[in-house]
């Protein structure tokens, strides 16, 4: 005998139930009042479920964000070898920029007054950049000659990691004043260039 599956939400990705049982939570409790249980919970999910996605309730917060950073890396491994590696970088993380739309907005940007966080979130949103260094690094190198692991190109991929982070971060907080996304990264990256250029060379 199978029984019958409990009304309420259909089923769904964990990932994405996870993600929405937790924006409602934040909002009705403010992220502070929120645990991980009452998360799994709404979500109709175990604890150790969630820990299966999320390291922690914060990790929740940054999801959208954390996938576009994702998604940037992944489009640096494309990145035009015709170009010199700083413009291949730049216009390969444009690129990815440009096909990104809004739906993926990070709550901890566009809801944190209402979830009670305070203005010091928009550091951490930066500091969640770290992961991008890795893939800049590569792709300036593949460019370069230089290896990736060379501190010339480490400090230029963070360089480039930190102020790509730092105008997604600007730009989702710009709520309905915010123009694409693409031209917030470019603000951020094209003034950079010459001194990339100049450190790697």
């Amino acid at each position: 005998m199978t029984s019958a599956r409990p009304a309420g939400r259909p089923r769904r990705s964990s990932r994405a139930t996870l993600e929405e049982a937790a924006a409602e939570l934040f909002l009705e409790n403010t992220y502070a009042a929120t645990t991980v249980e009452q998360i799994a919970q709404r979500a109709g999910v175990s604890r150790a479920t969630f820990f299966n996605y999320y390291a922690s309730k914060a990790d929740l917060l940054w999801a959208g964000l954390d996938d576009t950073l994702r998604a940037l890396g992944q489009a640096l491994a494309a990145a035009d070898a015709g170009r010199t590696p700083v413009d291949g970088v730049v216009e390969s993380l444009l690129d990815a920029a440009r096909d990104r739309g809004e739906g993926w907005l990070p709550l901890a940007l566009t809801q944190h007054e209402v979830m009670g966080l305070g203005a010091a979130v928009a550091g951490e949103g930066v500091a969640r950049a770290a992961p991008l260094v890795d893939p800049v690094a590569q792709a300036l190198a593949r460019g370069s000659g230089l290896r990736a692991s060379d501190a010339r190109v480490r400090v230029a991929a963070a360089v480039v990691a930190a102020a790509t982070a730092a105008a997604v971060v600007a730009w989702a907080a710009d709520g309905v004043t915010r123009g694409p996304l693409e031209d917030a990264v470019r603000r951020a990256l094209d003034p950079l260039r010459p001194a990339l250029a100049a450190q790697l060379g």
